[in-house]
C-alpha cells in the first residue's frame, strides 16, 4: 500500500460545484474529494448528479459555479483534452471505438507513431503489446483484430486500456464492469488497485453494491444533485448505502407476490442456432425463468433466436402449443414476443425520437385508420403506460436519449404491454441501472407475471436471479447444464452449473 505521504499528495477537490440546465438544477453545491492512494466509489441514483460531475471533471461541462484543485492548484478544463493533459482520465461506460481500424490503432488514436503523416505500422504493434502487457490485458485483447469485431466486453477493455496507457494521476471508471465477465472483472480490479497502491486518485462510479466493497475505501454518496456525505466503506453496510442513495427503506427489493403459474406459454425442444446446441426448455404463464451463465455462455444468443432475429436451424420453438416459424422479429412481435435487449440503447430505442413515439412504436397500426395514426389515440396510450410504469419524464415528447437508464428501461417494457405481448424475454434489464430503480423494475417485472405474463429472465447478477426466478436454467457454451427450482438455487449451485466444463469430477478447476 502507498505510504501516507503518497495518499495525501496531488489530490484531486472540487467545492461547490453547480451546474443547470434548462429547468434543471443538476448540481448544487456538490464537494468531493479524491485523494491520492484511494478508490473513492461515487454512487447515487440515475439523476443524482454523477455523470454530470464527471462530465465537468472531464472538460465536458463547465460549471456554473465552484471550483476545482488538483495537487492544490486551481485549475479549470475547458475541454477534454485539457483535462488529459493536467493527468485526468474519465472512462466512460460508452466505449466510443472506431470500428473499422485495429485494436492498437484506437488504442494511440491522437498519438499514433509514424513521420511524415505515415503510421508505423510495426512500431504501433510493439508499443501496443508492451502497454497491453504491462496493463495487464495482453490475454484479453489482441492488438491487430479490428475494432468493429471485439465483443461488447472487449471494446470496454479498449477504452479502459487507452485512458491507463498515459499513466494518469487521476482516474474515474464510469460503470466500467457492465459490460464485462467475472474474469475480465478481476483483471481490471487488479489493475486498479495497482494504481492506487502507486500514489493514483481513482474514483469508481457503479450500481453494483458489491463491487464497491471488493474495492473501494471510501463511498460518497449525490442524491437529487446534492451531496449526501462520505464514509469509509469499511464503516458502512450495503443498507445504509442504499439508505443514502434512495432516502427510503429497499428491505423488499426482491420481494414476490405469490401467484400461480398457468398453462405452458413457450416451449423450446432441442433448439440449435449458430450459437447454441439442443437447449430445451419452457415457460408458464405467471412465471419468471432465469437463464444464469457466465458471459458467452449463448443466452442472449438465445433470446435473439426466440425473438426471430437468429435463425433456428434445428428443434422446435412453440408459443401456446403453436409452432412458430420466427424468421424476422416481426414474426415474433405478431405472436406475442416481446425482446428487451440487453443493449437497449443500441438496439431497441430510437434515442433521438420521444418517449411517445418509442412506447407507440409497436401499436401504430392499432391506432391508426385510413393509414393515419390517432394522435389522441396515441396520446392517451402513451399516458396510461407512462402512469402505470411510473416514467420520469418531463413530457411525453422528450427525447429517450435524455432519460436515466431505469426509466430507458421502463420506456422499453412499456411498448411491449402496450402491445399485449404475454412472452417477455428479459436481457439484463437492470444493466446499468440504479438500485432505485431496480427495485422498480422488479415491481413491474412481478406484477407482469402475477398478469399471466410468461417471462424469461437474463441476468448476469445472482442476487437478482435468486430473488426473483420460480425457476433457473443455468447454460454454459451454448448448451443447458442444469435447472433448478428457487427452493434449490444457491450462488454456489448456480456458480457450479455455469462452470461444470471447467471443473473435474470433484468440482476442482481441471
Amino acid at each position: 500500500m502507498a505510504d501516507e505521504a503518497v495518499r495525501t499528495a496531488q489530490p484531486l477537490t472540487a467545492r461547490g460545484m453547480t451546474k443547470r440546465f434548462p429547468g434543471v438544477l443538476a448540481l448544487d453545491q456538490v464537494d468531493l474529494d479524491l485523494p491520492a492512494g484511494q478508490v473513492t466509489a461515487l454512487m447515487g441514483e440515475n439523476g443524482a448528479g454523477k455523470s454530470t460531475l464527471l462530465k465537468i471533471l472531464n472538460g465536458d461541462y463547465r460549471p456554473d459555479a465552484g471550483e476545482l484543485t488538483l495537487g492544490g492548484e486551481p485549475v479549470a478544463f475547458a475541454t477534454p483534452h485539457d483535462a488529459r493533459r493536467a493527468g485526468l482520465r474519465v472512462i466512460a461506460q460508452e466505449p466510443e471505438i472506431v470500428p473499422h481500424v485495429t485494436v492498437a490503432e484506437n488504442l494511440y488514436l491522437g498519438k499514433l507513431p509514424g513521420t511524415r503523416g505515415a503510421i508505423s505500422q510495426a512500431v504501433l504493434r510493439r508499443n501496443a503489446a508492451a502497454d497491453l502487457v504491462r496493463l495487464g490485458f495482453d490475454h484479453l485483447l489482441d492488438p491487430g483484430q479490428v475494432a468493429a469485431t471485439l465483443s461488447p466486453a472487449q471494446r470496454q477493455l479498449v477504452e479502459i486500456v487507452r485512458a491507463l496507457i498515459d499513466d494518469p494521476r487521476v482516474v474515474c471508471f464510469d460503470e466500467p464492469t457492465s459490460s464485462l465477465s467475472d474474469h475480465e472483472i478481476d483483471a481490471l480490479f487488479a489493475i486498479i488497485r495497482r494504481l492506487r497502491d502507486d500514489g493514483r486518485a481513482i474514483a469508481y462510479v457503479s450500481h453494483r453494491l458489491r463491487e464497491v466493497f471488493q474495492i473501494a475505501d471510501r463511498v460518497t454518496v449525490l442524491r437529487d444533485g446534492r451531496l449526501v456525505g462520505s464514509r469509509a466503506v469499511a464503516e458502512v453496510t450495503q443498507d445504509d448505502i442504499i439508505q443514502m442513495m434512495v432516502g427510503r427503506d429497499l428491505s423488499q427489493m426482491y420481494h414476490r407476490e405469490s401467484h400461480q403459474a398457468g398453462e405452458e406459454a413457450l416451449r423450446l425442444e432441442h433448439v440449435t442456432t449458430d450459437d447454441v446446441q439442443d437447449v430445451s426448455l419452457h415457460v408458464r404463464r405467471g412465471e419468471i425463468v432465469a437463464l444464469a451463465g457466465l458471459v458467452g455462455a449463448g443466452r442472449s444468443e438465445l433470446a435473439l433466436a426466440i425473438a426471430g432475429d437468429r435463425p433456428v436451424r434445428s428443434g422446435s420453438v412453440t408459443a401456446f402449443g403453436k409452432a412458430l416459424r420466427c424468421r424476422t422479429p416481426q414474426d415474433a412481435i405478431r405472436v406475442g414476443i416481446g425482446l428487451a435487449p440487453e443493449e437497449r440503447k443500441a438496439d431497441a430505442l430510437i434515442l433521438i425520437r420521444s418517449v411517445r413515439d418509442n412506447i407507440a412504436l409497436a401499436v401504430l397500426r392499432r391506432l391508426s385508420r385510413y393509414g393515419m395514426v390517432s394522435d389522441r389515440q396515441e396520446r392517451k396510450l402513451v399516458a396510461t403506460y407512462i402512469a402505470r410504469l411510473d416514467i420520469r419524464t418531463p413530457s411525453p415528447e422528450q427525447r429517450v436519449e435524455n432519460l436515466s437508464g431505469g426509466n430507458q428501461q421502463k420506456v422499453v417494457l412499456a411498448r411491449w404491454l402496450a402491445k399485449q405481448s404475454q412472452i417477455l424475454v428479459l436481457d439484463e434489464p437492470t444493466r446499468g441501472v440504479d438500485v432505485g430503480a431496480k427495485a422498480e423494475i422488479y415491481t413491474i417485472i412481478d406484477q407482469l407475471a402475477a398478469n399471466g405474463a410468461a417471462i424469461l429472465m437474463i441476468s448476469s447478477e445472482l442476487p437478482e436471479v435468486l430473488g426473483l426466478a420460480d425457476r433457473i436454467v443455468v447454460m454454459q457454451n451454448g448448451h443447458v447444464n442444469g435447472e433448478l427450482s428457487r427452493e434449490q438455487a444457491t450462488e454456489e449451485k448456480i456458480l457450479a452449473l455455469a462452470m461444470a466444463d471447467e471443473l473435474d469430477t470433484e468440482g476442482v478447476p481441471a
